[in-house]
């Protein structure tokens, strides 16, 4: 495997999340490939200080850097301006543009596909009503010639890849809906059972009962559910995380003595909080979500929403609670729910090890 020349691509480098983790895996596989990415902002992504990352000709306006939000229409552009006839294999890990990447037929481009891209096909309406009040109005017409082109664009891109790898069953039907073309069988993102154990740490929480949500706080993820049941039914909810939604989440809180907002954590910080937790609330409609195998692995039960990925690694009443709707009122009947259940730490760590690294390489290595 490492006598391969192997490229890495990645949407952009700024932050660090689930996908950075599964960046972080693919690393320890090929540990001498360069990190391809639109841009590159090493404050948010110290993740990546000690790889060799390539950017666009888009690092060149320092503003995109942390503001990738803006890019959507160059990002075509800006994938397609790379060369990648001198590697043998390419591994793109997308929600976005970097499946667009131009390979000739010498090089292999597999696609690790964590959605097809989100403002342009399953959540196109939401991101679309943002423009429909207020002055962004004005904006519309533009908005939506633009994700006309990028749609377009989009389709062809996700022709290039000689394969796609989806992230959980969710993806895959999305992949054949959207891009009309069949996905090869799912391989779960792993988990690092190192890392995420059951092993005590000196961490302590804010609370010494409470609930606990990891995420990227973006308005999809929908942790405003988290906190108004949590608010209404009088329990301390933790919030990991940043992102655009943070201020707006925090109004919302309007400083409520059982919501805090814990930020960015290490992850002896993140295992201690886990370790701790009632229960990891996951409200939002996602692709897949490694928290949910990262709290089990760490003993603790999830609530999810029954069309997100993570669904599919869940067990009933058994590792968590699946629940039906994104309202409030289920989200608190699944918290009774996860309090009336006398759970096994040691069932949820051994149902988590089913989807750590080393089960992981075994399924990538019949495409490597």
């Amino acid at each position: 495997m490492r006598k391969l020349r192997v490229a890495l691509v990645y949407d952009r480098v700024n932050t660090f999340g689930g996908a950075e983790r599964v960046l972080l895996f693919l690393h320890s596989l090929f540990p001498n490939a360069p990190l391809y990415t639109s841009v590159y902002d090493a404050r948010g992504a110290s993740w990546a200080q000690t790889w060799k990352v390539v950017p666009s000709w888009l690092q060149r306006i320092p503003l995109f850097r942390s503001h990738h939000e803006w890019l959507g229409p160059l990002m075509p552009l800006a994938f397609e301006s790379f060369d990648f006839s001198h590697y043998d294999l390419v591994i793109s890990v997308t929600s976005e543009a970097a499946k667009g990447i131009v390979t000739k037929p010498g090089t292999r481009h597999i696609c690790y596909l964590l959605t097809p891209t989100r403002y342009l096909w399953s959540h196109a309406d939401e991101y679309r009503s943002s423009f429909s009040h207020g002055w962004k109005r004005v904006l519309l017409p533009l908005y939506d010639m633009c994700i006309s082109y990028l749609r377009n664009w989009d389709r062809v891109a996700s022709q290039r890849p000689d394969i796609i790898i989806p992230i959980s069953d969710v993806v895959r039907t999305r992949c054949e809906r959207y891009y009309l073309r069949l996905a090869e069988p799912v391989i779960y993102p792993p988990i690092r059972a190192d890392l995420f154990s059951l092993q005590p740490t000196q961490i302590r929480a804010p609370y010494p009962s409470y609930y606990l949500c990891v995420s990227r706080l973006v308005p999809y993820k929908r942790i405003d559910l988290a906190i108004r049941a949590c608010k209404d039914s009088g329990r301390n909810l933790i919030v990991v995380g940043t992102g655009s939604d943070e201020r707006k989440l925090r109004k919302f809180a309007r400083n409520s003595p059982s919501i805090y907002f814990a930020g960015h954590l290490t992850d002896q910080q993140l295992v201690g909080y886990y370790q701790q937790c009632t229960g990891l609330i996951f409200p939002g409609e996602e692709d897949f979500g490694l928290t949910v195998l990262e709290a089990m692995a760490c003993g603790k039960p999830s609530i999810v929403y029954e069309k997100s990925g993570n669904a599919e690694v869940v067990d009933h009443g058994v590792t968590g609670i699946i629940v039906s709707e994104q309202k409030t009122e289920t989200l608190v009947r699944a918290m009774q729910m996860i309090e009336s259940i006398p759970w096994d730490s040691r069932l949820l760590r051994h149902h988590a090890l089913r989807f750590t690294q080393e089960p992981t390489i075994e399924r990538w290595r019949r495409y490597l």
